[in-house]
């Protein structure tokens, strides 16, 4: 439940959830648009409400930012087109089915449950069929560049991650983009598992790893990323 509402210029009212922190000595904001479009405030123990929320109305112009520049959610529906890994696919909700299934020519995805639970279902196939190709992607590169976990999460500031520990992280979103935008995220993690910089060295050998059109890749990617996150 919000606790306050944020109307931007152009009329949308947006939750805004104030929490208290203790050891933390300023207030921090954070606009999300995705899973939802909502405003988190965290404030220190003693600091008033009133201050956190003054203290957004000063930063108006960078949230509205934010949120303009972010799509708004379309809803996903039984019988919805859904572009994703590369296929075109109508979702169809089938409430006497007990599991998600593709029919046999791979053109219909049926998610079986509950109407409350086809959200949810719909993005758990997706998730899992974003693993299975991010898996494929990889066992296309040098296999001493294999990363000892894949770890899927939904972040909205960064597509994927590598740490030193050998574990690489994407966001699932990327089974919307292009597969040779995709890939193009998959070569650019495993690169660091050489290369854990951002150095000209480092791009050399996420050419070298993609090969020719890395640059449109990145492109695209820069200009259309925000629209990764429409659905779910």
């Amino acid at each position: 439940m919000a606790d306050f509402v944020f109307e931007t210029s152009n009329g949308e009212q947006i939750p805004v959830i104030v929490t208290t922190r203790r050891g933390l000595r300023n207030i921090t904001l954070r606009p999300r648009t995705t899973p939802r479009r909502e405003i988190c405030i965290s404030k220190p123990w003693l600091t008033p409400t009133g201050a956190a929320l003054r203290f957004l109305e000063r930063k108006r112009a960078w949230v509205e930012r934010i949120f303009a520049r972010a799509p708004q959610k379309t809803a996903v529906h039984d019988g919805m087109i859904l572009n994703f890994l590369g296929r075109t696919v109508v979702v169809r909700h089938d409430g006497a089915r007990r599991g998600n299934d593709f029919s046999a020519d791979g053109m219909t995805l049926y998610i079986g449950g509950g109407a409350d639970m086809f959200e949810r279902r719909l993005r758990d196939v997706v998730r899992r069929e974003f693993l299975t190709a991010v898996r494929d992607m990889v066992r296309t590169a040098p296999r001493e560049l294999w990363p000892r976990r894949i770890a899927v999460r939904d972040t909205t500031s960064r597509w994927g991650s590598c740490s030193s520990s050998g574990t690489i992280s994407f966001s699932w979103r990327l089974a919307f983009a292009p597969t040779d935008v995709m890939r193009y995220v998959v070569m650019h993690e495993l690169a660091h598992r050489r290369h854990m910089d951002h150095s000209p060295e480092f791009w050399a050998y996420v050419r070298e790893l993609y090969g020719f059109g890395v640059e449109r890749a990145k492109r695209w990617l820069a200009a259309h990323g925000a629209e990764l996150h429409q659905y779910l």
